[in-house]
């Protein structure tokens, strides 16, 4: 299916229109919200940020080649403008609007922690039999997947879209435009809690994806998360997990270096999958693509070619062999629920294990314990050495006792690690994206020894 056009943008948003009549039975080359990306025949979204506005760049853009910019301000006579009030929501007007040109089914993903992976991992999944469309990246919130569905043009036979959130409503202005068919809850655990509250509240603001879904939309919820499988949604729900609630269960799990593999029962079907991911925890996602992927009507076969296509994205359990150590680069986001995850996978790696690990952002008011409690089950599940650096992350390295080490400046701690590390090491770096612990990463991959 074709994009939208300029003119089909202007009617779904209702703005004003500046340029040339011509232009508007175009469809955009691509769609941005960063002037740096922009180029020929691209649609300009414009913002106003905390530390720039976007209206500035306008001219910068148009001299590129751009197709147009959606704005709040009118410019010269005949520039290629749709003015609106507001940009944003103009974006989701757009994006509700071509969602609804799309008669395939749009499964959303939500939950705490893992969506980027359950994401990826579906769309690999589904990809054994169909063309998907997929949110790239991390594109999961009120800028993103207007971004996303406002560019989306292709043939797909199904489309995933991750759907985060961290205040209350968001999610139901989200729903409303994605309309999900189906809705992937990964797990409920401590995150966003400075707006949320609570485990409880943070269900109550994943459940507004319900509003957005018909009648007979189906859940697929994590059976061995303690609130979501005794959540009532109203709807058809198939839980995935290792308990015998679970419908769709994975047996015999093991990790193999680099790969994860288990076998799937569900339905009397019983299929053995090999997946290129590293950590156990990877099976929830795994799970959670299989039961999708069965109730759209894959073969045992086509899930299991689709699960050995799935590639890691970005910064999370990277594993890098480096010579000297084995990193598992994880510096992409951190909460209690994740960390534990990935200190249960570092010990199952060889050698002796290390974990450097920073602030978990968004804690609210019990961060203090919420950081405490990940040092000491650090220290509880095979963890050798706990290093931290960050205001908050003091605390994980208290919880850890004899084995945690604090550091109280970035700088000490890159000067520290050589000393500290030995060949052979499996050394997990953990720490919220807003902590930039990626430095540190790079940091451990120059490590020789000699």
């Amino acid at each position: 299916m074709n994009g939208m056009t300029i003119g089909e943008m202007l009617r779904a948003c209702r703005g004003e229109w500046q340029g040339n009549k011509e232009t508007l039975d175009k469809t955009p080359a691509s769609v941005v919200t960063d002037s740096r990306q922009a180029g020929e025949g691209s649609l300009f979204l414009v913002l106003r940020g905390e530390r720039t506005d976007g209206h500035r760049y306008i001219p910068d853009v148009l001299r590129k080649g751009a197709l147009a910019v959606l704005c709040e301000e009118r410019g010269a006579a005949g520039e290629p403008r749709i003015v609106v009030p507001d940009t944003l929501a103009a974006m989701q007007q757009i994006a509700a609007a071509s969602r609804k040109r799309w008669d395939i089914p749009f499964i959303g993903v939500t939950g705490s922690v893992g969506k980027t992976t359950a994401k990826e991992m579906l769309a690999a999944a589904l990809s054994g039999k169909y063309s998907v469309f997929k949110t790239p990246g991390s594109m999961n919130g009120q800028i993103g997947i207007p971004v996303s569905l406002i560019g989306l043009h292709g043939d797909y036979d199904a489309a995933v879209i991750e759907m985060g959130v961290s205040l209350f409503g968001e999610m139901t202005r989200l729903t409303n435009i994605v309309q999900p068919d189906m809705a992937v809850f990964t797990n409920i655990g401590d995150a966003h809690l400075e707006a949320l509250g609570d485990r409880p509240g943070v269900l109550r603001a994943k459940s507004e994806i319900l509003q957005g879904m018909k009648n007979g939309a189906v859940i697929f919820a994590n059976g061995d998360d303690a609130l979501l499988s005794k959540a009532d949604f109203g709807r058809e729900t198939v839980l995935f997990g290792f308990g015998e609630n679970c419908a769709v269960r994975a047996a015999d799990v093991q990790q193999n270096g680099e790969t994860v593999s288990c076998r799937i029962l569900a339905e009397g079907r019983d299929f053995a999958v090999t997946v290129p991911a590293y950590g156990t925890y990877m099976i929830y996602s795994v799970l959670s693509a299989a039961a999708v992927s069965l109730k759209l009507g894959l073969s045992d076969e086509e899930i299991a070619r689709g699960l050995a296509r799935y590639e890691t994205v970005g910064r999370r359990s990277r594993v890098v062999k480096t010579g000297f150590c084995t990193l598992v680069d994880d510096c992409y986001n951190a909460n209690p629920t994740s960390d534990c995850a990935a200190i249960d996978s570092l010990a199952s790696l060889p050698g002796r294990r290390v974990c450097i690990l920073g602030d978990m952002l968004e804690m609210g008011g019990n961060a203090p314990e919420l950081h405490r409690s990940v040092g000491e089950y650090a220290v509880t599940h095979g963890i050798d050495l706990v290093m931290t650096q960050g205001e908050l992350a003091g605390r994980i390295a208290e919880g850890a006792g004899a084995v945690g080490v604090h550091f109280a400046d970035r700088a000490e701690l890159l000067e520290a690690l050589p000393g500290l590390l030995r060949p052979g090491d499996a050394v997990l770096v953990k720490a919220s994206h807003g902590a930039h612990f990626e430095e540190i990463s790079e940091a451990v991959k120059q490590i020789t020894g000699k």
